[in-house]
């Protein structure tokens, strides 16, 4: 025995494989394992579920999806009194025993292979959970996500909404970076890309437009079945894990522009893609090339301009300057942006609004008829529009009460006529000023008097000490001699 050549009995017990209790049971029985009686394996307490076992086998064939808990909780209330709330992980061996054995075929997952250069998936992820904002103000969007499944090669656009417009960026901007075409595209079903149930063609004009144009086949998933796009799904659980973890290095979820949080992404997808570089070029070697160009990505609509200098564009509302109004223009719905075309000159571009029934009204657009018209503001179904900035809002506030409801309002509307003239960015610097004074009086003289002291403001003169280039020679000297 080891307990009899070794030190002591914890180590005679490690060396035979087994914990030091372990071993001082045997010692104490004076029997080894292989000796001692096998544990008895059958039922040792009456099953409480016995007389029942029928009533319950029907329930689960009628309803193989009901859950043993809720079962339990119907035993429960059909028998008070009879069964205690600890016997329900009897009742849940006892079903998941009958599911195994008795119950209906489970769906199966067939395994797919993947030759290099086939398929590449495509599918939009939420970013919101990783709580990322810019400049401080939280930053609500998507990622359009495109993975090669071969490879794992991967790709992703910044976006706000499942449009088409994001999804044509994306995809071309994926392939794009590739450098090649896979012979397919699989997406789950978009309403972007795949038509409703009642229509009979497969995909939508402008998504098969679009893979006529890469030359691409195009495949959809099953409704209901996600998993069938399994390969851009894990991905997108992996990427946003990895983004976690680089914003965790990164010490900050905030960034000071897109464009920055844009390379932080790029530079990701970089370092992902970095291992895939051998599985990748077996793809690369047979996949197809890229066509000229890119394929333009915004939808057009052509709309006209209505008398209250408005456009209505995919049910959302944009203001454009009044000299169009009553003109047929152009509208070009690009994935971020909108641009307002008349004839073939560009008149006009802003932000693309997110959702449906929104309105973006630019008071540069409306401001000259507005102080001609001020008692319009009062009740404008936009007016609120026509305040850039909280500091205007306050104005317009502090104008109402100093100067009551018309004439507060049409001083207001100077102010924001100054502003569209003179550069808002002045105005709004004087404004902050102004509203320091407690007593201080805000009006368009007054503004202009507080603009043009600050264009007068002596500018400061920077006197820069000349450098004595001779000092960085003494210091690689002293260098030298220290090494």
């Amino acid at each position: 025995m080891l307990v009899k050549t070794e030190g002591n009995q914890e180590i005679a017990a490690a060396k035979a494989g087994m914990d030091a209790q372990t071993a001082r049971k045997y010692r104490r029985l004076g029997q080894v394992p292989s000796e001692l009686p096998a544990a008895p394996r059958w039922r040792t307490r009456p099953d409480p579920f016995l007389e029942v076992w029928e009533e319950i086998r029907e329930l689960l064939e009628v309803n193989a999806g009901l859950e043993a808990k809720t079962m339990f909780e119907y035993l429960q209330r059909r028998y008070p009194g009879r069964f205690g709330d600890g016997q329900v992980r009897t009742l849940q061996r006892r079903v998941k025993n009958w599911r195994a054995t008795e119950g209906p075929a489970k769906e199966v997952f067939f395994a797919q292979q993947h030759p290099p250069g086939r398929l590449g998936a495509s599918d939009f992820t939420h970013m919101e959970e990783l709580g990322v904002t810019l400049q401080g103000q939280s930053f609500p969007h998507l990622i359009y996500h495109f993975v090669l499944t071969y490879s794992n090669w991967e790709a992703g656009t910044v976006c706000y909404s499942e449009s088409f417009e994001s999804l044509c960026e994306g995809l071309q901007k994926a392939l794009w970076e590739l450098g090649r075409v896979p012979h397919r595209h699989r997406t789950d079903r978009l309403s972007t890309a795949v038509n409703n149930a009642t229509n009979p063609a497969e995909f939508t004009d402008r998504y098969a437009g679009l893979l006529r144009y890469y030359g691409l086949e195009g495949e959809r998933t099953q409704a209901g079945h996600g998993n069938e796009n399994g390969d851009v799904e894990q991905r997108h659980h992996r990427f946003k894990r990895a983004v976690q973890q680089e914003l965790l290095l990164r010490g900050s979820r905030d960034f000071d522009s897109l464009e920055q949080y844009q390379r932080f992404l790029q530079a990701l997808f970089v370092r992902l893609n970095a291992g895939r570089s051998q599985r990748l070029a077996e793809e690369m070697a047979v996949m197809r090339g890229l066509p000229d160009r890119h394929l333009e990505s915004c939808k057009r609509e052509r709309v006209k301009v209505d008398s209250g200098s408005l456009i209505y564009v995919d049910r959302n509302v944009y203001s454009v300057p009044s000299r169009l109004i009553g003109e047929q223009v152009e509208a070009r719905l690009y994935m971020d942006q909108v641009e307002v075309w008349y004839g073939e000159k560009k008149v006009e571009q802003m932000a693309r609004l997110r959702g449906r029934r929104k309105h973006r009204v630019d008071y540069r657009h409306v401001i000259d008829w507005l102080v001609r018209k001020p008692g319009a503001f009062e009740h404008y179904r936009y007016r609120d529009e026509l305040f850039p900035t909280s500091r205007f809002r306050m104005a317009f506030d502090l104008l109402q009460e100093k100067r009551g409801r018309p004439h507060g309002s049409k001083e207001y509307l100077r102010i924001l006529e100054l502003a569209a003239k003179d550069g808002e960015a002045k105005v709004d610097e004087a404004l902050r000023v102004l509203l320091a004074e407690t007593e201080g009086e805000i009006g368009v003289e007054v503004i202009v008097a507080q603009l043009a002291g600050a264009s007068h403001t002596a500018i400061r003169e920077v006197q820069v000490a000349t450098v004595d280039l001779g000092l960085f020679d003494q210091l690689y000297e002293a260098r030298e001699v220290l090494q």
